[in-house]
């Protein structure tokens, strides 16, 4: 697999240690699916590609696994927290490798209508903001619990 030394997330898969095991959800074996930081999205994860792409169309063959891969997080993330709509997210700008950001999101919110990076620009001006926006309806560990056993019960591929 193509990986690129100057890239963090290209490190932190060479690195067995590189993302905490209560962070990991799924290791597939195109991508990795971390419980994301703002848990006010219960069930928020990112999906980063093994491999080092930083656009979908670089990854090849493999492109249909990841995005496969992609779409059985996201039925995890559906049937472990019920959102009322999934936004998925493939930017890049800050960390060009191959990641989707998959945002659970909920009648109830008021920024429902706004893409949810609008409300996570509150988190760099305020630590009141910022914890209100990484705490969820369940903590952490349980999440990843919920979202673990419902991919082990459905056959998810492991890497």
């Amino acid at each position: 697999m193509a990986h690129d030394p100057t890239c963090p997330f290209c490190q932190k898969l060479a690195d067995p240690k590189g993302w905490p095991e209560g962070e990991i959800v799924w290791q597939f074996p195109n991508s990795v699916a971390l419980l994301g930081p703002w848990q006010h999205y219960t069930g928020y994860c990112v999906l980063v590609a093994r491999e080092h792409a930083s656009e979908l169309s670089q990854l090849g063959p493999k492109r249909t696994a990841f995005l496969d891969e992609m779409a059985r997080l996201a039925e995890a993330i559906e049937a472990c927290f019920r959102p009322h709509k999934l936004n998925y997210e493939l930017l890049g700008n800050q960390v060009p490798h191959l990641h989707w950001h998959i945002f659970p999101r909920d009648t109830n919110d008021p920024e429902r209508l706004r893409p949810v990076w609008f409300a996570l620009a509150g988190a760099d001006t305020s630590a009141d903001e910022k914890q209100r926006l990484e705490t969820g309806t369940v903590p952490r560990a349980e999440a990843v619990a919920r979202l673990r056993a419902w991919l082990t019960t459905n056959g998810a591929p492991r890497a």
